[in-house]
């Protein structure tokens, strides 16, 4: 019996498409750890409980709405996030307080597949982050390898290499417990990341 909901099912798809087009050979076989654990099976119906910050209201809208110009198939992403989106859990990042405004306000992040998500997993993790203009998502690092789908203009910045703007649809790769960042600017950004665990 399928479990996974049809518009969550083309986001993997879609995401997967753009992955392994993508030409970066890290990022391909990152991505390819992920949606060979996800067609293998699927996990179980997380118990999430629907929860939007107000960095979410406008900025996910306008995110989306960007999308619509792009080519194919970011303007069936964000139809197909769209679908998914109220359903998800967004959140901030452990520790914001401490950082401070505004990236306080500024940010949330949810998770779609893995642990806390809309499937839960202990093998593979997609989530996403929302932030307003003008945020700067700080330093910081973790075991797994990530992959980022940009779904808006924004730059990310990691130990090996300089701030790099993707553009809608690019792909940004960050190795194993390299530190990393990234930012927005006068649009409000919004990335799907991708994590093998384990």
């Amino acid at each position: 019996m399928t479990l996974r909901d049809s518009n969550l099912q083309q986001l993997i798809d879609l995401s997967e498409r753009i992955i392994a087009s993508s030409g970066d050979p890290r990022a391909m076989a990152a991505g390819q750890r992920v949606f060979e654990r996800l067609r293998a099976g699927e996990g179980p119906i997380g118990a999430v409980a629907a929860q939007r910050l107000p960095v979410c209201h406008h900025n996910i809208g306008a995110a989306l709405a960007g999308l619509a110009a792009e080519a194919s198939p970011l303007p069936e992403m964000a139809s197909a996030f769209a679908a998914v989106e109220g359903r998800l859990q967004w959140t901030r990042r452990r520790n914001a307080e401490a950082v401070g405004e505004p990236f306080f306000s500024g940010h949330a992040n949810a998770v779609l597949v893995g642990p806390g998500g809309l499937e839960q997993r202990e093998d593979a993790w997609i989530g996403v982050t929302v932030m307003a203009p003008g945020i700067v998502y700080p330093d910081h690092d973790h075991p797994p390898e990530e992959v980022y789908i940009a779904l808006s203009p924004g730059e990310w910045w990691n130990a090996e290499m300089d701030w790099t703007a993707p553009g809608p649809g690019g792909l940004i790769y960050n190795p194993p417990g390299i530190l990393h960042a990234m930012r927005s600017h006068d649009e409000p950004f919004l990335a799907l990341w991708f994590l093998p665990l384990g």
